[in-house]
């Protein structure tokens, strides 16, 4: 979820009528429609309204009438919305926290998977072979839905006039079908539509695209259309983890925060410098950056990414102009790219907003974090001084809670720890969130062991993932086995493996420990490693 500092809907012109009272409860928005003119969101009070031109009913308000004032959709308030996605007709699907399927809109080729070709005026659950499903994500491109289960697997339905139901053939698929072919016992983390395409991305990394395929937006190195899902051969030993879809052009994000490239180019959407197409995945230039987010959206064709220190960079079709070559922007998220630069300025993804002028317990909390106001208590490390509060460390650590029942000291001298790691431990507890590179995660991963606290081992574990590279794997491997982090060990060896020939000539690889290096060695035959 963003904080309300970091996005704000009034960048889109559909919300400018909206009073500040109002947009301050926004807690979820979306924004589409060929013109940018339809909008819903939701308030911090799981309410849901929708405004604008409601083309073929696609507000969900039960009527084709267009509305400048908000209206409320009696059906959805009260269920949590966790992913949201738009065709061009419009039609609207999203999938709850519950896992169920809602869809409305255009319905002209049964892209609302109920059966019919009938325009849906309300919000109406998608049962069919869905029922005892769990729905985590959806996708739409131009009128056909995809959703992606807890599973792993995928369901398609609606228009398929170039194979992007992935169902063996060219027939509109009026109701949920599973999509398997050579998806079938495979497990799906992250799907994405083009306007006619298809794309999914496996839990071991590979992409699997179908549908359209003329530009070249399957990266299949040809231009034939596909009925059934292909894997992206070219991207082989590239471990894909997100994929964004253009109108005709693709993006993906590797493990190691690189951006590759594919399909058409006619506005320098694929970031290359010209404006060719591309039918094979191409690296992007993105100076050296580690990528954390791809963005893209069906209906455009400008193409986003957010660096791991914030930045964003865009390209493609930017306000009319042609930008063949990432260029950085002073904004704060991918969504502005889409707000100020994409035509139509709609939204690429469901938006998450916090209110700004109400602080939750939480905030507040983080707020006071090392700050001396109201401090009764401060530690000395390396020299330097936390401020921190004695009840909250109390209520927060079964650790603290002992120590300060049995002392009455102001001060507090820690030698075992550096200052940087320890004052991201007490951090963690006013914020239960840790803001340290993958390295500095290993020093906290130990501190954690040390008190017993599950919760931020678990936190550390997923830091460092995120952040592993070839250069710092075996660093990582190694504490992940000192702290005795069995899942964390279990991803860095899997990531070593899939980069061993990088992994093995790093200066790491040969300062590694002599027991260790035996154990890695016969761990990675096991995997077959060393096979041909």
């Amino acid at each position: 979820p963003l904080s309300s500092s970091m996005l704000d809907v009034g960048k889109w012109p559909v919300f400018a009528l909206l009073p500040p009272e109002e947009l301050r409860l926004i807690r979820q928005a979306c924004v589409f429609g060929s013109a940018g003119n339809e909008a819903l969101y939701v308030t911090l009070n799981d309410e849901v309204f929708a405004l604008g031109t409601n083309c073929s009913g696609c507000l969900g308000l039960g009527d084709l009438q267009s509305t400048i004032e908000p209206r409320r959709i009696d059906v959805l308030c009260g269920k949590k919305i966790v992913s949201l996605s738009y065709g061009t007709g419009p039609h609207v699907v999203i999938a709850t926290a519950d896992g169920e399927v809602f869809a409305w809109g255009h319905n002209g080729y049964s892209q609302l998977g109920n059966g019919t070709t009938n325009h849906g005026l309300t919000p109406a659950q998608v049962s069919t072979n869905l029922l005892n499903k769990r729905v985590t994500e959806v996708a739409c491109g131009s009128h056909h839905t995809i959703a992606l289960t807890v599973d792993g697997e995928v369901f398609a339905w609606g228009y398929n006039n170039s194979g992007q139901v992935g169902s063996g053939s060219t027939a509109n698929q009026p109701t949920p079908r599973r999509v398997s072919s050579c998806l079938q016992n495979k497990v799906v983390v992250n799907i994405a539509c083009g306007q006619l395409c298809s794309m999914a991305v496996l839990d071991n990394g590979e992409t699997y695209g179908w549908g359209y395929n003329c530009n070249g937006q399957l990266g299949l190195g040809n231009n034939g259309n596909q009925q059934t899902p292909c894997r992206i051969a070219a991207l082989q030993g590239v471990n894909i983890v997100q994929v964004a879809c253009g109108y005709a052009h693709t993006l993906a994000l590797t493990d190691e925060g690189c951006v590759y490239a594919w399909g058409a180019n006619s506005y320098g959407q694929l970031g290359t410098g010209n404006k060719s197409n591309q039918a094979v995945p191409t690296l992007i230039n993105t100076d050296k950056e580690r990528m954390v987010e791809v963005a893209a959206c069906h209906t455009s064709h400008t193409s986003a990414a957010r660096t791991q220190s914030g930045q964003v960079l865009m390209w493609g079709q930017c306000r009319g102009q042609a930008v063949a070559c990432p260029y950085l922007t002073h904004f704060a998220s991918t969504d502005d790219v889409f707000a100020c630069f994409a035509t139509p300025a709609v939204t690429w993804h469901l938006l998450t907003v916090d209110g700004d002028d109400y602080l939750t317990v939480a905030q507040s909390l983080k707020k006071e974090f090392d700050s001396p106001d109201i401090s009764d208590l401060k530690f000395l490390v390396d020299g330097k001084c936390i401020h921190v509060h004695k009840a909250l460390l109390k209520i927060r650590c079964e650790h603290f809670r002992a120590l300060l029942n049995e002392t009455d000291e102001e001060s507090i001298e820690i030698q075992q720890f550096s200052y940087l790691v320890y004052r991201a431990f007490l951090e963690y507890l006013y914020t239960d969130t840790i803001n340290l590179p993958p390295e500095d995660a290993i020093g906290l991963l130990d501190l954690a062991t040390f008190y017993r606290e599950t919760r931020l081992k678990r936190l550390c574990q997923e830091t460092i993932k995120r952040g592993i590279s070839e250069e710092n794997a075996i660093t990582l491997l190694s504490a992940a086995v000192k702290y005795e982090a069995r899942d964390l060990e279990e991803f860095c060896f899997k990531f070593c493996v899939n980069h061993l020939t990088a992994v093995t000539q790093t200066q790491a690889f040969a300062d590694m420990d002599h027991e260790l290096l035996k154990t890695f060695i016969s761990k990675a035959s096991r995997y077959g490693a060393f096979k041909n």
